[in-house]
């Protein structure tokens, strides 16, 4: 029989900033796990360390209590002791390491869940791959597009970013990995058991199947926050060299860019003589996605799933992009517009796409074909409150089995108390 716990739930998330769903996806991610455990009639509360945005969610609406916490702070540890969470939940990798010892010695009870993101020390070696070719010369990306597995974890293996974030997987009881193929990864390579992981990927609780027709929509668009680096990389690449490409068939092709945080090095860019256009942040994503005929998002890094693909295929509008961003997208299923591995194939499968009214259509189909078979809210939140609830009712027998994580947990919560003994000891000598 399930506990009173497992049955009546207290969760604290610790968020990396406050949410800002309209700004990124990885926000929008957050949003829709308190969506499940608010469904449940859950109790939630949600601390952070981050200044607060203009665009922040707000939380209190939802009935979710909202503390303001600090980083090396003792007040935290009075704070959660007094609160007794049945689920902690820390999102991202760094705020596990931040608070995760402090957890373990006044909330040793609750359950430990990591919201992964996306795997980082993955994106950043693929950056750095990048990097190295483009210091080369070289814009052949046949060889970061389609690096082995084994080549990629040989560069993620010795780097302190990979080894960091895979231990914070370790000790915690369970990690929410939104990419299927990055389970695979980390299951293969990293050794990381299954038993630790769950695919949670974005959700979708109601999916379309009609949307603006052909002849109803013009432009081509681009969307992403700024401050991620695989974004701006890419408006980049479309400005230098994609978007000459695409302006050599079509003339009169226009292109809207749009970001949260557009920063000045991106205004600049803002070219309409061009039909190069940069039009800051999107109050409605959704409505002007909808109004665009092709989505561009040519990711030459990155990792975890797209949410920009993501919602052009609510949207019903197809996208063109590489395999980075088609990965882990749309599985075993059509992809809901094209991949290609170099900017002359993103070119011509954009302009293909942008004229071809019969290509068009079976592109939009496609995508909401996606979306109900691997993005359904439905059935990821029934899955993960299982699974919730299934570890909740026995932790000690899964924290038993997970040896690895005890010992750095140990060892994360012994090498923090001496440097506070250090620190302590240095303060009233000083």
């Amino acid at each position: 029989m399930a506990s009173e716990a497992a049955r009546h739930v207290h969760v604290l998330i610790i968020g990396y900033v406050w949410p800002e769903p309209r700004s990124s996806a990885a926000s929008g991610h957050i949003m829709q796990l308190i969506d499940c455990f608010l469904e449940q009639g859950w109790q939630i509360t949600f601390a952070s360390a981050a200044s607060e945005g203009e665009r922040r969610a707000d939380l209190k609406v939802l009935g979710i209590s909202e503390v303001a916490i600090e980083l090396n702070s003792n007040s935290f540890d009075t704070f959660i002791s007094e609160l007794r969470p049945d689920v902690v939940l820390f999102d991202q990798f760094l705020m596990e390491e931040q608070f995760g010892w402090r957890v373990e010695k006044h909330a040793p009870h609750a359950l430990r869940v990591l919201e992964s993101c996306d795997l980082q020390s993955l994106r950043h070696s693929r950056h750095q791959l990048l990097k190295d070719m483009l210091k080369e010369g070289s814009e052949c990306y046949d060889a970061l597009f389609a690096a082995p597995e084994a080549t990629l974890f040989k560069r993620m293996a010795v780097t302190d970013l990979a080894q960091r974030e895979v231990a914070s997987f370790y000790r915690c009881d369970l990690s929410l990995v939104v990419s299927d193929v990055e389970i695979e990864f980390l299951t293969r390579y990293f050794r990381v058991p299954d038993t630790l992981q769950h695919w949670c990927p974005l959700m979708l609780r109601d999916i379309p199947d009609s949307a603006k027709a052909f002849d109803e929509r013009a432009h081509f668009l681009t969307i992403g926050n700024f401050r991620h680096a695989p974004n701006w990389d890419a408006v980049l690449w479309l400005k230098n060299t994609l978007w000459p490409m695409i302006r050599q068939q079509l003339p009169d092709a226009q292109l809207h860019v749009y970001g949260a945080y557009t920063p000045p090095k991106a205004t600049a860019l803002h070219k309409p003589v061009q039909g190069f256009h940069i039009m800051d942040w999107a109050e409605d994503a959704f409505e002007v996605m909808s109004r665009a005929r092709v989505s561009l998002a040519p990711l030459r890094f990155g990792a975890g799933i797209k949410g920009k693909v993501m919602d052009a295929m609510a949207c019903g509008t197809p996208t063109v992009t590489t395999p980075v961003g088609a990965e882990a997208m749309h599985g075993d299923l059509p992809f809901p517009g094209a991949i290609a591995s170099d900017a002359q194939g993103l070119a011509d499968a954009a302009v293909r796409l942008y004229e071809d009214q019969a290509l068009w259509k079976a592109a939009q189909s496609a995508g909401w074909k996606v979306l109900r078979a691997r993005f359904s809210h439905e059935q990821h939140c029934a899955t993960l409150i299982g699974r919730i609830r299934e570890l909740l009712a026995d932790l000690p027998a899964h924290r038993a089995a997970n040896f690895t994580g005890a010992m750095l947990r140990h060892h994360q919560h012994k090498s923090t108390q001496y440097m506070s003994q250090w620190i302590e000891a240095k303060n009233r000598n000083a």
